[in-house]
């Protein structure tokens, strides 16, 4: 039943792949979005580069599913030995910029939301497209969220390998600056800031958050950044570090700030504490109805538009995630086939 769905969904992504739409330059992207919403008479609202579907039978009495995907794209990774943006396939396979992520996903979900739009439902189903997801961007979810109506649930069509993923990480990227006091590297004075700021990455290494996640595991934090000094014969005053911290259901990007202001003797500062870790509750009825289907949760270490959703939601999409933002990155056309059924699978007939 689904299969010309498919090849509508797979020519819709080869024209994708083909229009470039690195993170904050989607707007042609979008155009081909619409054009195709068009195309199929697909009611929809443009939102900057967001896309928007709100079907006419909306009922606001009634709880409400949210299909989300992104259509921004990535710089191309070094070592491509194809062009990122002529769209091939080969052996079953699709290659091309964006195919894995999440054009796999945003194409198959778009055409499940037409398929379950055209029958009665106890949940309205809306559908959006959005922009700037690469860089969390402003303008992306951020700017589409004050338009949407209230959610209950979403999917979000990130490559799961068609698995529910229930939890995923936050992040939260901190700046730590130490002080110390110059001096001349030849005499013993002076407070080296360096020496202080390696003291404290050492703590940052070796210390342990007491809770642990059932689905995402540990907390993790790493520092990926370290700036100081000026000449090799003045002891440094300050030292600038920077943290990568992975965040689990288990804390708030706010509480491992405290902890961090706490405990470093240094300035603290976070670039934004928005991008927290999100999940659904494991006896969730879309969870329960993935069980069913014989379909496996886990938790997610990557980063999607769900750490701005306010509202249950899951990752569930076409492709593996280990393929994201790599050379020749692919998706196999398969699985988009396979995608549409199992969103219609999941979602016809489901009692929230």
């Amino acid at each position: 039943m689904t299969h010309q769905y498919a090849t509508e969904a797979i020519q819709l992504l080869k024209t994708l792949i083909s229009t470039p739409s690195v993170s904050r330059d989607e707007s042609k992207a979008a155009d081909v979005m619409c054009g195709f919403m068009n195309k199929h008479n697909i009611a929809h609202k443009r939102i900057g580069n967001n896309i928007l579907c709100i079907p006419d039978n909306y009922c606001e009495t009634k709880p409400t599913i949210l299909l989300n995907a992104h259509i921004d794209t990535v710089k191309p990774a070094s070592g491509w030995q194809r062009d990122p943006f002529s769209p091939v396939e080969e052996d079953g396979r699709l290659y091309g910029l964006g195919s894995n992520d999440c054009g796999g996903g945003l194409v198959s979900l778009l055409q499940a939301f037409r398929i379950l739009s055209g029958r009665q439902q106890a949940y309205n189903l809306i559908y959006a497209a959005s922009a700037e997801e690469e860089v969390s961007g402003q303008n992306g979810f951020t700017l589409l969220k004050s338009h949407l109506p209230r959610i209950d649930v979403a999917i979000v069509g990130e490559p799961t390998s068609l698995q529910p993923a229930i939890a995923e990480k936050g992040l939260m990227v901190v700046d730590v600056t130490t002080h110390g006091k110059a001096g001349h590297a030849a005499r013993n004075e002076g407070i080296n800031a360096l020496y202080k700021a390696v003291d404290q990455i050492n703590w940052i290494r070796n210390f342990r958050f007491p809770k642990i996640s059932p689905m995402l595991g540990e907390m993790k934090m790493t520092t990926t950044i370290i700036q100081s000094g000026t000449l090799h014969n003045i002891i440094p005053d300050t030292c600038v570090y920077t943290i990568d911290v992975r965040t689990t259901d288990c804390y708030t990007n706010q509480e491992v700030l405290d902890l961090l202001t706490a405990q470093l003797d240094a300035d603290v500062k976070a670039r934004s504490t928005r991008l927290g870790s999100s999940h659904i509750a494991p006896d969730h009825p879309i969870v329960q109805k993935c069980r069913q289907l014989g379909l496996k949760p886990f938790g997610s270490p990557t980063l999607s538009d769900q750490a701005l959703m306010t509202w249950p939601s899951m990752k569930l999409g076409p492709g593996d995630s280990q393929r994201s933002h790599t050379a020749d990155e692919f998706i196999h056309t398969a699985d988009i086939d396979k995608a549409i059924n199992l969103y219609v699978a999941l979602l016809d007939n489901l009692n929230l």
